[in-house]
């Protein structure tokens, strides 16, 4: 798991935790800050692809022969700056949410169970009631190397990232190799809440987000009930649920959207829907992590 230290996260990992003989990894920055009972804690810096690699590799040691019965890629930055960099020199925010997110899906996939569950964070934001701030295509160049004044940075990397984590896991729903194994993958939207700013999120980012949070989307939630503030406590319950199975979609479904905390299964933005920008992504994103296999996406 990723994202378990704070917000919705740490309230799911709590959750989990709770669950008699249930082992839990998570990936973490800094891991002497942090020592959860009963959950193994490593080294994970998912603005490094080397770093993925190497907790990729951890996980797969720790583990021996067992499998993976729920893999959890929820952390995330909240949008950086055009010259706020990972060490492989991309968008901070596209590395840490989205590159990051899909090399260690791919890496571990094949050790995961028959029959469980890759559940992906995304956002309602992927297509947000303000359209300025909305992705208008599949910019993929301008958010892995953005500029000051793209779409790359600031609150429209975050939904540049989000779309990304969508469509994501709307290609590994696809993919040969996990209808294969039987894995069902789900993108999960926790809803806006008020638990977490994101990683290293800055005091004026902070600021911001409460801000918005209790003026502006109020008020859209009169006309868009997806936006609707949840508690991330409650948000954190329905992502423990998602990922055991608890909460079920429909067969054709992937994202599953929590409105007024209810669990839902709407269509994704349209641009998310599109298969040929799926496959693109896909193969773009291959080539910056280094992956140079074809595994054939149905």
């Amino acid at each position: 798991m990723t994202g378990a230290t704070s917000g919705v996260g740490a309230y799911a990992l709590g959750n989990f935790l709770k669950r008699p003989r249930t082992r839990v990894i998570v990936g973490e920055r800094r891991p002497h800050r942090y020592s959860p009972t009963r959950a193994g804690v490593l080294p994970l810096e998912l603005g490094s692809l080397a770093s993925v690699r190497a907790f990729a590799d951890a996980v797969k040691r720790q583990l021996g022969e067992q499998h993976i019965d729920i893999l959890v890629l929820n952390a995330g930055l909240h949008g950086s700056a055009a010259d706020e960099r990972s060490a492989e020199g991309y968008g901070l925010t596209f590395a840490v949410n989205h590159l990051a997110h899909f090399l260690l899906a791919r890496l571990r996939l094949p050790h995961m169970a028959l029959q469980r569950r890759l559940v992906i964070t995304s956002s309602n934001i992927h297509d947000p009631p303000m359209k300025r701030i909305a992705p208008k295509s599949l910019d993929i160049a301008e958010w892995a190397h953005p500029t000051p004044n793209g779409s790359g940075v600031g609150i429209r990397s975050y939904t540049a990232s989000k779309l990304c984590n969508l469509m994501t896991a709307l290609s590994f729903s696809r993919l040969e190799e996990a209808k294969a194994l039987g894995i069902r993958v789900i993108a999960f939207n926790p809803g806006l809440t008020g638990g977490s700013s994101g990683r290293d999120a800055s005091a004026l980012q902070v600021l911001l987000v409460r801000i918005m949070m209790r003026t502006i989307f109020p008020v859209i939630g009169l006309f868009r009930p997806e936006f609707v503030m949840n508690m991330a406590e409650h948000s954190g319950k329905m992502l423990t649920d998602v990922a055991l199975g608890m909460i079920e979609p429909p067969a054709d479904r992937v994202y599953v959207s929590l409105v007024k905390g209810k669990p839902t299964f709407p269509d994704p933005s349209e641009l998310a829907r599109d298969r040929q920008g799926q496959d693109r992504l896909w193969r773009e994103s291959e080539a910056m992590v280094g992956l140079h296999s074809e595994p054939a996406i149905a």
